[in-house]
């Protein structure tokens, strides 16, 4: 079981609800982000559309989650208008990754540190990773000893560090393909034991679910894209909770605002604790069109009706499902 300094737990106590379950939204997308604006609106996207569409996020759906991730390229005009009970988890890292290289290799934003987020106003600290586990030792070894680096600043600043991990495969790179479904659930499960090592400092794993649903009996479109059956499918649920004694969330991928409750009910009737998510364009996607093919107004109203109802629905079923992530931990 998992100890945690005061600050730490404070940080993790303001960015979850009075039952130790993390209901957060997740709007740290950059250059994704910019993408979906810039179609949307026919235009190249502003730093300020960008930014005035995080603050509408932020303001419209902050009063029905318990916090919200944010970067602080764009999400500072988004933090401070957020709800006064909603924490606020920042993300260190630089959007993307080295595509020069092999490995997928990250880096920390050249203007902030663990301090200054944390002067800012963070709760938390958030780094994604892109993680292969059969990838070669010597890029690992560098991944591994990053982490360790990012997880002793954290603990220097006393501020829980949550770490999202995000698997593929360097032989392939059509991860929603069926060959990469085949091998998900290992890939995933795997890193998920590694980054559970103490010697990282993580305090709170985001990972992805550990298979792609769209392959599972009962969720694929026909019988031909069966890959695992709903037993198989439960296990892997099973296995990937069992691998970690961390607390875990499981964050929406890109998924439809109903295939990720879906996700999570099967979740938890497979057994696995996972502590609630980080929940991202499952909530806020559909407002993009509307914010910024038509008017602000127009998309705050979409935020104030769908978006709110996805939110609310997402509540619900983490109410039933997700498990207190202060089971976990020794205070």
């Amino acid at each position: 079981m998992k100890t945690l300094t005061e600050g730490k737990l404070r940080g993790l106590k303001a960015l979850s609800d009075e039952n130790g379950v993390i209901s957060a939204l997740a709007i740290d997308q950059r250059g994704s982000l910019k993408k979906m604006i810039s179609a949307a609106s026919g235009h190249e996207a502003s730093q300020k559309e960008i930014e005035d569409f995080k603050v509408a996020i932020s303001s419209e759906l902050t009063p029905y989650a318990s916090g919200i991730l944010l970067d602080p390229e764009y999400g500072i005009p988004a933090a401070r208008v957020r709800d006064e009970n909603a924490g606020l988890l920042t993300a260190y890292e630089k959007t993307g990754y080295d595509a020069t290289e092999p490995g997928r290799f990250p880096d920390i934003l050249d203007q902030w540190s663990v301090r200054k987020l944390k002067e800012l106003g963070a709760d938390a600290i958030k780094f994604l990773l892109y993680y292969d586990v059969d990838e070669g030792e010597e890029i690992n070894e560098r991944k591994h000893a990053f982490i360790q680096r990012l997880g002793d600043e954290c603990k220097a600043e006393d501020i829980p560090f949550f770490l999202e991990l995000v698997s593929y495969d360097a032989n392939n790179d059509d991860v929603k393909g069926k060959e990469y479904a085949k091998i998900k659930p290992h890939k995933v499960i795997e890193m998920t034991k590694e980054f559970s090592k103490p010697e990282y400092g993580v305090d709170v794993l985001k990972l992805e679910v550990p298979v792609n649903q769209a392959y599972v009996e009962g969720f694929a479109e026909n019988d031909a894209d069966v890959i695992y059956s709903k037993e198989e499918a439960a296990k892997y649920y099973k296995d990937q909770s069992d691998a970690t004694d961390l607390p875990f969330i499981f964050l929406s991928a890109g998924v439809s605002a109903e295939l990720f409750q879906e996700e999570l009910q099967f979740a938890h009737e497979a057994g696995s604790k996972f502590n609630g998510v980080l929940c991202g364009r499952a909530t806020w996607r559909g407002a993009i069109e509307p914010f910024a093919g038509e008017s602000e107004e127009v998309g705050r109203k979409w935020l104030q009706t769908q978006g709110k109802k996805n939110i609310e629905d997402l509540n619900k079923v983490l109410a039933k499902s997700a498990t207190p992530w202060f089971e976990k931990v020794q205070k």
